[in-house]
């Protein structure tokens, strides 16, 4: 009996190493899936420069960037100021590295919230024909609106300030996350094993979230990744046309559309905030790419 125990004791831990062994290898095998991907490794890095330099914004200029000195206005970039001066002598580069911790905080938390929302208006939607046609009408009439001035047009209705700017984003954005959910949903609705799981007597919030939601993440999350893109354009919009984040708090939309009155004498105003959007948002559009075709089994 002892020699039993002692067999299937081992034997019980050699299952588990082959599985820690299996786990790792899996990984592993993930993690170079992801690296040998052109397009997602660049992407990240354009990305990742960016958020570093937006982190440690306190570190690299703990003075801020509200510090004013008149007798500094409009310089050139220099030395001294690398991106030159604003008109109120303000640094650029300051501004425009403490400009992009809102800017990102607000892309970023435009993508999250529409993907959490818009997934499960997607699911409800897919599972429960009633509440389809609901929904769905919805995000039509959300969709048919231009984004940006249906943006303007919650704004003027709920006033300018950063809280604000990301839910008036976010409903503007959800609805395209909502039909990618639906979609994906829909299909993954009509397989066997949803059907056997209905058969057992499963609950619909045990079909919902534990075998539907699991299959649809993919490319939820990558449209998020895009919104996310698009959130950081159009806040960069909304505050170059004066109802985005209010001032004095930097944005790159701020930051340009201070420099629009001086452009023929302060080039620069506009130059470096336009650069760093356009490699932020282009890095996340290449960084979706890249995560599409590697969760996507269908481009592989």
């Amino acid at each position: 009996m002892d020699n039993i125990n002692v067999n299937a004791a081992a034997a019980a831990e050699s299952r588990e190493e082959i599985k820690r062994r299996l786990q790792k290898e899996q990984r592993q095998l993930t993690i170079r899936k992801f690296l040998s991907n052109k397009l997602f490794v660049a992407g990240f890095l354009m990305v990742f420069v960016v958020l570093v330099l937006a982190l440690l914004a306190p570190v690299i200029a703990p003075e801020g960037p509200l510090v004013v000195s008149v007798t500094d206005r409009l310089k050139a970039p220099s030395s001294e100021f690398i991106f030159g001066t604003d008109t109120l002598g303000r640094s650029v580069f300051v501004r425009v590295i403490y400009g992009g911790r809102i800017s990102l905080a607000i892309g970023a938390s435009v993508g999250l919230l529409s993907m959490i929302l818009g997934m499960i208006l997607g699911l409800y939607a897919s599972y429960y024909r009633a509440l389809d046609n609901v929904i769905m009408r919805i995000c039509d009439g959300l969709s048919a609106i231009p984004s940006t001035l249906l943006a303007i047009a919650l704004m003027a209705m709920m006033g300018s300030s950063i809280v604000n700017l990301i839910i008036s984003l976010t409903v503007v954005s959800t609805p395209r996350v909502a039909r990618v959910a639906r979609s994906s949903a829909v299909v993954v609705r009509e397989q066997t094993y949803i059907e056997s799981m209905k058969a057992l007597g499963a609950s619909d919030a045990r079909i919902i979230w534990g075998h539907i939601a699991p299959n649809i993440l993919s490319p939820v999350v990558v449209q998020a990744s895009y919104i996310f893109a698009n959130a950081i354009i159009t806040e960069a919009a909304l505050s170059f046309l004066g109802v985005g984040v209010p001032v004095p708090n930097p944005s790159w939309g701020n930051i340009l559309y201070e420099g629009r009155s001086v452009i023929t004498k302060a080039w620069w105003m506009i130059i470096y905030p336009g650069i760093f959007t356009a490699v932020t948002v282009l890095g996340l559009n290449i960084f979706g790419d890249g995560l599409r075709d590697v969760l996507d089994p269908h481009t592989n």
